[in-house]
């Protein structure tokens, strides 16, 4: 593994060029959650050898969906880390009603939250299918030495100071952008180390996959059924059909489109008017990679990250991907 950089050390030797402010801080955080990722990692790798792991947890969090057992852990997992940390003075979870704010003194005077959906996609687990976390960092707006506040949280999107995912797939992945570009690294499980593998990662302006789970195709407008009847049609851009491709795990498609290009669709529909994916924990996070890769984040209508936040588990609509493909998908949508 020489001739690849760990996370820590890019994170160290580019704080200039990677780390919006300079910020030691801004490192640290960044550090724990790629340690809190490995451990989740670590857990979801031999979960099926460890009674308790897998199944239902046998309650709902707070959107009303089954939480499973992994959720609970990986949930405690991340809060754990940042706590212990320090440089974070609060957390909000999908899995939890309300945020939560450190009480310890040193991480009272910490300067930043962080947001996260502890697994995306967990009712994949049992199965063996790729899942993920999702994060989002924010700089506090509470005043420093006292408690976090719910303004700290529900902050536009064009706010964060950086975002990513961790993968767990065939290979685990840590990618983060602080806004400027995005950069994917990759566990060597001997080391328990992330080293840089996919560096200033660029999403293809176009593609030829598209991601909607078509069962609530007619629960939706009709202008995106006609979109996905372009995206079949041999009228399109490409004269063929598109490929459908559609995991359940948001990262995972999300992961596929940033390497390959493609569109990921997840509509307001009949039973959610609204939307179904969470704003801060899932939407504002990706749109913040997506942009920073070259593609485009929407609502369809309105882009992700101009959203002021309303409460900490609001639902939008999420068109995201290839820039062309978003684009092609909102002129159907007016």
């Amino acid at each position: 593994m020489a001739q690849y950089t760990t996370l820590k050390n890019f994170l160290a030797s580019n704080n200039n060029r990677f780390l919006e402010q300079n910020n030691e801080d801004l490192q640290n955080v960044l550090n724990d959650l790629a340690e809190a990722s490995i451990s989740v990692s670590k857990d979801i790798s031999r979960a099926g050898l460890i009674d308790g792991f897998l199944g239902a947890q046998g309650g709902q969090n707070v959107q009303g969906e089954d939480q499973q057992k992994l959720d609970v852990i990986a949930d405690n997992a991340f809060i754990d880390v940042l706590e212990k940390g320090g440089a974070v003075c609060g957390v909000a979870s999908e899995e939890n009603e309300n945020f939560v704010s450190f009480n310890n003194p040193k991480s009272q005077s910490g300067s930043y939250v962080v947001l996260f959906d502890p697994l995306d996609g967990s009712s994949n687990i049992d199965v063996n299918v790729s899942i993920g976390t999702i994060f989002s960092i924010y700089k506090r707006i509470s005043p420093l030495n006292g408690p976090a506040c719910i303004e700290d949280m529900l902050q536009k999107g064009t706010e964060q100071v950086a975002a990513g995912y961790t993968l767990y797939g065939s290979s685990t992945m840590f990618v983060y952008t602080s806004g400027q570009g995005v950069n994917g690294f990759t566990l060597e499980p001997s080391k328990e180390e992330f080293y840089l593998s996919h560096p200033d990662m660029k999403m293809p302006v176009k593609g030829r996959y598209y991601a909607m789970n078509e069962g609530n195709i007619n629960e939706c407008n009709p202008k995106i059924i006609d979109y996905i009847k372009y995206c079949q049609s041999r009228d399109n851009d490409y004269g063929s059909p598109y490929s459908g491709r559609y995991i359940g795990s948001l990262v995972a498609d999300f992961h596929r489109n940033l390497i390959k290009g493609g569109i990921y669709i997840y509509p307001c529909t009949k039973n959610a008017p609204e939307g179904r994916l969470r704003l801060l924990y899932e939407c504002n996070p990706l749109a913040f990679i997506s942009e920073q890769a070259g593609g485009l984040s929407t609502t369809g209508t309105q882009r992700i990250m101009d959203i002021q936040p309303e409460k900490l588990h609001q639902r939008v609509a999420f068109f995201t991907g290839s820039k062309n493909m978003v684009e092609k998908a909102m002129g159907f949508l007016k």
